[in-house]
């Protein structure tokens, strides 16, 4: 029986977040989240989808053309069956990302793999939630993100990051004003304010064409 996964889309765009945004990127959504963020703008991705196979999506992916692809959710990593689909699109030359919430192990991931994993701030709801084992697993070519909604979650953000070196650790460490609660130009401020060695995200998609699906 061949192994299947639950999709809930498939889509073309420009990368709106970590350090390859601006460039077009074939987005794979998987269904399920175990998380519950009080900023999650994917809800729609905690059920439903379509059960494919992992030669079916690699088709689809293949239709478009692109060289990088992102697998997303929901949480990827909640469906077992992504470790195969990330080896399989490495094997075919993708240039592969995960962008993962941080609550699941990444430790069975392709190391070919770009992981983009969260640290879940104190507004999300679900900082408990953080797996820190994780940290151990993560390579000069990985990315740490904080979605950040005010100055308490910034602050911690800060903090974690040199209670962890995270700088020395992963290529790059993102900050991101959770869309219309903090303004990316105060985050901006406070960044400078601490020469922090961090990189401010936008998340491009959301300027270009709003809070909408398929982006």
């Amino acid at each position: 029986m061949p192994t299947k996964i639950r999709i809930s889309e498939i889509f073309h765009s420009l990368q709106g977040e970590a350090n390859t945004v601006g460039l077009p990127t074939v987005f794979v959504r998987l269904t399920g989240c175990p998380l519950r963020c009080s900023y999650c703008d994917t809800s729609y991705a905690f059920s439903g989808g379509t059960l494919l196979t992992i030669s079916q999506i690699l088709a689809e992916v293949k239709s478009f053309s692109t060289a990088l692809v992102t697998v997303t959710g929901g949480e990827p990593l909640a469906q077992g069956e992504c470790l195969v689909l990330l080896k399989r699109l490495c094997d075919e030359g993708f240039e592969v990302s995960l962008e993962t919430s941080g609550a699941m192990d990444v430790a069975g991931v392709d190391g070919r793999v770009v992981k983009v994993m969260d640290l879940k701030t104190p507004g999300s709801g679900e900082e408990q939630r953080n797996l820190y084992t994780n940290l151990s697993h993560l390579n000069k070519c990985d990315q740490v993100k904080f979605v950040i909604g005010d100055r308490v979650d910034y602050e911690w953000s800060k903090a974690k990051c040199s209670e962890y070196a995270l700088a020395d650790k992963v290529a790059d460490v993102l900050f991101s004003a959770n869309y219309g609660v903090l303004s990316a130009s105060q985050l901006a401020e406070w960044i400078l304010q601490d020469r922090l060695q961090v990189r401010l995200q936008i998340q491009l998609h959301k300027y270009l064409w709003g809070e909408k699906t398929g982006v």
